[in-house]
């Protein structure tokens, strides 16, 4: 991971490489696509220009203000939709974590609807692990638990994985 104090590396450089990362990190906490981008630009600016001096990896130090950022962000939803009292629950189904899917993509089908099975905390480890490239430790920090319980829950996702994928005949 390059670090933000490098000269040659600018904001611009860094947020290309590291930004399709960070929202797909940022959709797990979001309900919508739009919310997710609005929370990984709204950290990011905030992370750049106040927190990037902190030390840390860079990385999991923007994770953490991300999911942040999308906690308040849902707060300040919940208390919207309260006040204007919505009569419709505006969610028909779980959000979708990917890209649209192609027609006939059967194996991608099987990975989502797997993904959005697995109980929330579960889903939120191995998706820092995995797409946010996090240590245990780091994914501890953000989440505010023990390593250990990072690892377990990473281990009980991938065990619900293998369950929710084992019937189902991938063909390449």
């Amino acid at each position: 991971m390059d670090a933000f104090a490098s000269d040659h590396d600018s904001w611009k450089h860094w947020f290309q490489r590291h930004g399709p990362r960070l929202l797909v990190c940022a959709r797990l906490w979001t309900r919508s696509l739009a919310d997710a981008e609005d929370v990984v630009q709204e950290a990011f600016v905030r992370f750049w220009r106040n927190q990037r001096s902190l030390g840390g990896e860079p990385l999991a130090l923007l994770l953490t203000s991300i999911r942040r950022s999308a906690i308040d962000l849902a707060r300040r939803e919940g208390r919207r939709q309260v006040r204007e009292q919505r009569a419709e629950d505006l969610r028909e189904g779980e959000p979708m974590l990917f890209e649209p899917l192609a027609e006939g993509d059967d194996r991608r089908t099987a990975i989502e609807g797997a993904l959005q099975r697995l109980p929330a905390e579960q889903r939120e480890v191995l998706m820092l692990k995995i797409w946010g490239e996090q240590t245990f430790e780091q994914i501890a920090t953000t989440l505010e638990l023990s390593p250990h319980t990072a690892a377990s829950r990473y281990r009980y996702a991938l065990k619900g994985l293998r369950r929710e994928l084992s019937s189902v005949q991938c063909h390449d």
